[in-house]
C-alpha cells in the first residue's frame, strides 16, 4: 500500500525539479528549485538535523562524562544528558533517506546510465572523503593510524550500490529496501569473532566493531545493510517531490505515512518481540521507563530505530511545507550546503577542543589522536560540564552560519562553471 501511494504519481513526464539539481551528493543534493516553487521543507529538515548533529559531535569532544560512560547508559545518565544524545538519532537516517530522494530527482533529467555513473562516482568520493579528509579532521594525525567509518562512508557505499540497483523495477527496489530495514535484525545472533578479515567484512555489513591490522585501526561505526535499505526507500519515495506532484496530496501522504510508521514503532516496541536487540523494561521511575522505551540500537540501526526516526521526519516534512518565516529560512541555509557544513564543523570542533585542552593544562599534542577522543589515555580527566557543551554548540552554529550563507551564494552563482563545487 505504501509503495502504491508513491507509484501513482510516476505516470507523467518527469521534468527537472530545478534548473540544475545540485550534486552535493553527500548528505544529499539540493532537492528543490531556487525559484519560488522550491519545496523548502526539505532544506529545513536537513538544516535542522545538521544543527542537531553538531551538538552530538561537540559533546564527544567536550563533555567530561563522554570519557566515562554512554549517555544512554541508564545506570549513569540523567534525563537531560540522555535526550542530548537521543535527539541526534534523527540525523543519520534523515541524511540517508534524503540522499535517496536526491538521487531520484537528479535522475529525472538524466538517463539511467548517467544517473548510475553519477551515483557511482559520488559514492567513491564520499568513501574517500571519510577515509582521508574526515579522518584527518577528527584526529589531526596525518599518519592515518585510525579510521572511523561513519555516516559519510555509509552514504558513499549506499550510493555505489544504488548505482546498480536503480536498474531494478521500482516496486522490487522498494520491497528490497523494506526487507533490508525490517529483516536485518534476524542476523543479530550471527557473530564472526576475532580480529581478522572475515570478522571485519562481517562488521562492514552488519556488526559494528574495532579492528587493528598492523599500524591501522578501523572502527566500523555504520554497518551497511540497513542504511542501503533506507537510501533505497528514499529513492523510491522521490516521486512524491516531483514538481508536478500536487502539494496537498504530498502533504496528506507524508503525514499518513509518518503517523503510520511512528505508530508501528510504538506498537512493536511495546511488545518487546522483534525489531531491536535491546528490550525495554520498567525502571525505578516513570521518566526512566520512558528512557528505556526510547533507548533503541543505532549500530547497526535496528528496525525500531529506523521507525522511531523516519516516522517523525515524514511528519515534519508534511507540517512544514508552507511559506517559511525568517528564522526557519536561516536554518535552510545549512540544509543547502550539507557537505561543506559537515567538513567544516568537524574541523572546527576538534580545533576548539585542542584550544580548550591547552587552556585546561594539557599539551596540544594530546589532541593528535590515534583513536576516538574519549578513548585517548593522554586526555584522562579532560572535559567540561554539559552547560559548556551547549554554549560551545550554540557559538559554533553562529560562527558557521555566515560562512555557510556565503558558500551557498557562491555555489549558486559559480557552480555551472566550476566542476569542483559539485563535490561540495
Amino acid at each position: 500500500m505504501i509503495y502504491r501511494f508513491i507509484k501513482n504519481n510516476h505516470s507523467g513526464n518527469h521534468h527537472q525539479l530545478m534548473p540544475e539539481v545540485s550534486s552535493e551528493g553527500l548528505l544529499t543534493s539540493s532537492l528543490k528549485r531556487i525559484k519560488p516553487g522550491r519545496i523548502e521543507s526539505i532544506d529545513l529538515l536537513r538544516g535542522t538535523v545538521m544543527i542537531i548533529m553538531a551538538l552530538d559531535h561537540v559533546r564527544d569532544y567536550f563533555h567530561n562524562s563522554a570519557f566515562l560512560y554512554s549517555p544512554e547508559d541508564l545506570n549513569h545518565t540523567n534525563i537531560i544528558l540522555f535526550f542530548t544524545r537521543w535527539i541526534t538519532h534523527f540525523c543519520a537516517p534523515v541524511f540517508v533517506f534524503l540522499a535517496g530522494i536526491s538521487a531520484y530527482l537528479y535522475g529525472t533529467h538524466k538517463t539511467k546510465k548517467e544517473l548510475s555513473l553519477f551515483l557511482f562516482t559520488r559514492g567513491l568520493w564520499l568513501v574517500f572523503a571519510e577515509l582521508f579528509i574526515l579522518s584527518l579532521f577528527r584526529t589531526f594525525n596525518p599518519s592515518y593510524h585510525f579510521f572511523n567509518l561513519q555516516v559519510i562512508w555509509v552514504i558513499g557505499v549506499s550510493m555505489i550500490l544504488l548505482s546498480a540497483m536503480i536498474y531494478m523495477k521500482r516496486s522490487l527496489l522498494f520491497l528490497l529496501g523494506i526487507l533490508l530495514i525490517a529483516c536485518h535484525n534476524l542476523l543479530d545472533n550471527v557473530h564472526v569473532p576475532g580480529n581478522n578479515v572475515p570478522a571485519f567484512l562481517w562488521a562492514l555489513v552488519h556488526q559494528a566493531g574495532f579492528f587493528t591490522f598492523g599500524n591501522f585501526t578501523f572502527h566500523v561505526h555504520y554497518p551497511a545493510i540497513p542504511w542501503i535499505g533506507i537510501m533505497a526507500i528514499g529513492y523510491c519515495s522521490g516521486g512524491l517531490f516531483h514538481r508536478e506532484y500536487k502539494p496537498e496530496k504530498r502533504r496528506t501522504i507524508l503525514l499518513s505515512l509518518g503517523l503510520t510508521v511512528t505508530s508501528l514503532f510504538i506498537i512493536l516496541r511495546y511488545t518487546n518481540t522483534y525489531g531491536d536487540p535491546s528490550h525495554w523494561s520498567a525502571q525505578n521511575s516513570f521518566a526512566f521507563t520512558v528512557l528505556s522505551f526510547l533507548n533503541v540500537s543505532k549500530y547497526p540501526p535496528s528496525l525500531l530505530y529506523t521507525l522511531m526516526t523516519l516516522g517523525p521526519a515524514l511528519i515534519f516534512l508534511a507540517l512544514t511545507e508552507k511559506p517559511l518565516k525568517a528564522f526557519p529560512k536561516k536554518i535552510t541555509v545549512f540544509g543547502r550546503v550539507p557537505m561543506f557544513y559537515y567538513l567544516l564543523h568537524i574541523f572546527l570542533i576538534h580545533l576548539f577542543a585542542l584550544i580548550a585542552a591547552v587552556i585546561s593544562g594539557y599539551k596540544w599534542t594530546d589532541m593528535i589522536l590515534t583513536t576516538m577522543i574519549y578513548r585517548s589515555p593522554a586526555l584522562k580527566g579532560y572535559g567540561f560540564n554539559l552547560l559548556t557543551v551547549y554554549v560551545v554548540w550554540v557559538a559554533l552554529i553562529f560562527m558557521l552560519y555566515p560562512v555557510c550563507k556565503w558558500f551557498d551564494n557562491y555555489k549558486r552563482t559559480h557552480r555551472p562553471g566550476q566542476w569542483w563545487l559539485s563535490y561540495l
